[in-house]
């Protein structure tokens, strides 16, 4: 399987880039995810220059790149007509012989390492719904609060003793299950900056707010993430959208509102990619998305609040 994996590449980059990094050997299948169909799903922009007619190839262009055999080597190509050269041309049985030297994969310091989930096999090659080859990378902030009684005080769970923690959770639109309303990091954006936008756009519908509303909640969301807080978590993630070649990172920060009154000036209101939005009580009873439940399980553990009903699980840390 080492020869199929995809070569790391950036987001955006440009087509003879994005050929050059991929990681091919003979096959029956297409390499890249939607190449089948149209380039348009690729996800690469293209220089003018480059880029062909949507009738085809430019007259005397791209005609060097399709030569055979591949030198050095007597792979010949997958015949392309002129006609087909171009990628917003379909093609629906486009299927490209797949090649990589074998002095490339011996891995030399000027060659891209190849692009493998770190975790093992998924069964799965290409990006999937990633963006990205390789990592791509989330945060995923843990908004808490201790569970109060009318009268304002804490309410303890009457098997384990211990306080009884909440987090906000969000129910996903795409598969309907509860998570933390984290999100994709943008390029150049920092960590703290992704936690409390996607927060605010999950969690309190930061998107549909008005100007003034915005300034209003802008302060109230300072105030929040700009205290202490506890990493919980950084680094891969068990998450359904991974494959052998993209997989999904991300880092879990706790922030906590310990007297609740800054909560208690925030609405919650789902938006964006969420369908509902709630305060959940925190147990091992949580059903979450992808690797959630292991997120705030930490949290509780962190927090010294209640997670099991069983105490020898608890001690055992189960």
């Amino acid at each position: 399987m080492a020869e199929r994996i995809l070569g790391k590449t950036l987001a955006t980059v440009s087509l003879s880039v994005a050929l050059a990094s991929v990681t091919v050997k003979s096959s029956g299948c297409c390499s890249i995810p939607a190449c089948r169909s149209s380039f348009l799903s690729c996800g690469f922009h293209l220089n003018s220059n480059i880029m062909s007619s949507s009738n085809g190839a430019k007259e005397n262009s791209h005609n060097k790149a399709r030569t055979s055999p591949y030198p050095g080597s007597k792979v010949q190509r997958s015949q392309v007509p002129n006609e087909k050269v171009g990628w917003f041309v379909e093609w629906q049985d486009y299927n490209p012989v797949e090649y990589t030297a074998v002095s490339v994969l011996a891995g030399p310091r000027w060659a891209d390492p190849q692009i493998r989930n770190p975790a093992g096999r998924t069964g799965l090659i290409g990006r999937g719904l990633l963006g990205r080859w390789g990592p791509n990378h989330a945060a995923d902030p843990i908004i808490t609060r201790w569970k109060r009684d009318r009268s304002g005080n804490k309410i303890t769970h009457p098997v384990s003793g211990k306080n009884i923690l909440q987090f906000v959770a969000i129910k996903r639109k795409d598969c309907g299950e509860w998570a933390i309303p984290g999100g994709m990091v943008d390029p150049g954006e920092k960590i703290s900056a992704t936690l409390k936008r996607e927060f605010g756009e999950e969690a309190l519908n930061s998107l549909q707010k008005s100007s003034a509303e915005k300034r209003e909640l802008e302060e109230q969301l300072h105030k929040l993430f700009s205290q202490e807080h506890l990493v919980i978590y950084k680094g891969y993630v068990d998450d359904p959208r991974n494959t052998d070649n993209a997989w999904m990172e991300t880092e879990a920060v706790n922030y906590h509102d310990e007297t609740g009154e800054i909560m208690d000036n925030l609405t919650l209101e789902a938006g964006d990619d969420a369908g509902k939005v709630k305060w959940v009580d925190i147990s091992d009873q949580l059903q979450l998305y992808a690797s959630h439940s292991q997120f705030i399980k930490l949290v509780a553990e962190k927090r010294d609040a209640h997670w099991s009903e069983n105490s020898d699980a608890e001690c055992r840390g189960l």
